[in-house]
């Protein structure tokens, strides 16, 4: 047998290996999740605020961290969208393909990339310190927002390199303006901005390190961008600190909250990029 044929089978089983495992993990993880979440769960946790003592086990929920993770999330999504999708387009129509700005944009960009969110999130608790902002709902969704900027823009900006220079040139041709332009490039590249949307949200939603400096923690809903607002991660981290085993359980509660969510919104994002790829298609 030739050695080049030995080398493809060693391959692929190495590959079978490889998604088995992944998958066995993924499965593991949430069968873990929704067992035990799913076995100490009740209607009283997802709709109710929490009672005096619920972390150390009395009663109540965690309804303040479901409504303040959704209002961090979605807040900063959308600002993040607003900044984002400008740098992307000035990147690939505004500035010249083999630009070294661009480039030296780029590499900043993954290098933020890849920072933990616990920098980001003493970066901003510097920031409130310096103009006077105290642990609140808007420096939850500040530093949330700063997390998943680069996350937006190099997904984006992925998408956007690769979209076809010769349409690019025949919108010119044809007498059209950047912004004109712009527009066409937005509904072709649309399947990937619902993608980078969607990991944004992903890693914005499970972030504990950067709310813990910034959002603080309130057993109430946030009425103002002033006041301190829970989050699911943190209520997980919380519950699982506390020594009863009644309450540890309860951070199973919670995270089966968090990973349902998260599945709503993949599922809603897959639905969104596809519906956009039909369109495009037409």
């Amino acid at each position: 047998m030739k050695p080049s044929i030995i080398f493809e089978k060693i391959a692929k089983v190495l590959m079978y290996i490889s998604i088995a495992t992944l998958f066995l993990l993924v499965v593991s993880i949430l069968a873990t999740i929704f067992i035990k979440g799913g076995s100490v769960i009740t209607w009283e946790m997802v709709s109710s605020l929490p009672g005096g003592g619920f972390y150390i086990g009395k009663g109540g929920g965690f309804l303040n961290a479901i409504v303040g993770s959704l209002m961090v999330v979605l807040s900063s999504t959308a600002i993040g969208l607003i900044f984002s999708i400008p740098v992307v387009f000035y990147l690939n129509i505004y500035l010249k393909q083999k630009s070294r700005f661009a480039y030296w944009v780029r590499l900043a960009l993954d290098s933020l990339f890849g920072i933990p969110s616990i920098v980001y999130g003493a970066f901003a608790f510097t920031v409130m310190i310096y103009f006077g902002m105290r642990t609140s709902l808007g420096g939850g969704i500040l530093v949330t927002t700063i997390l998943i900027i680069p996350i937006f823009i190099r997904s984006m900006d992925e998408v956007a390199k690769n979209f076809p220079q010769d349409i690019l040139e025949a919108s010119f041709s044809l007498g059209a303006t950047r912004l004109e332009t712009i527009g066409i490039v937005v509904r072709q590249i649309a399947p990937g901005i619902a993608t980078a949307t969607l990991l944004s949200i992903g890693r914005a939603i499970g972030d504990a390190a950067g709310v813990m400096y910034t959002a603080g923690f309130s057993d109430s809903i946030p009425e103002s961008l002033s006041q301190p607002a829970a989050t699911l991660p943190l209520s997980i981290f919380f519950q699982l600190g506390a020594p009863q085993i009644e309450v540890q359980n309860r951070a199973y509660a919670a995270a089966l909250v968090l990973t349902v969510i998260v599945l709503i919104l993949s599922i809603l994002g897959r639905f969104i990029t596809n519906k956009f790829s039909k369109n495009k298609l037409k």
